[in-house]
């Protein structure tokens, strides 16, 4: 199903036309952190879950880093990256303490 282009504001007002303008722009530019916040995180619990070498734990640690600045930007509220923190550190946990195998 194709995705349905955004329709332009109809606004008359000088300065909310700019706000339109400025809300894309953000929200384009979250989109595109968020994604990659995602990315991060699976590439983390594959390789935690693969090896959970030093390899691992790298990527854990730069998928957290991403989170936090995430949260810093206001692009994810501050509990929900503590959430996704928790859940990666808890899964790459539970990757070390599982037999190999």
């Amino acid at each position: 199903m194709p995705v349905p282009e955004r329709r332009n504001p109809v606004a008359n007002i000088k300065s909310q036309i700019k706000r339109n303008r400025q809300n894309e722009r953000r929200r384009e530019r979250n989109k595109a952190v968020r994604t990659e916040l995602k990315t991060a995180a699976k590439k983390a619990r594959t390789a935690v879950s693969e090896d959970g070498g030093e390899a691992g734990t790298e990527l854990l640690r730069s998928a957290s880093r991403a989170i936090d600045k995430a949260a810093s930007r206001g692009i994810v509220h501050n509990r929900a990256a503590a959430r996704r923190k928790s859940r990666l550190a808890k899964a790459a946990g539970n990757a070390a303490a599982s037999p190999e195998g």
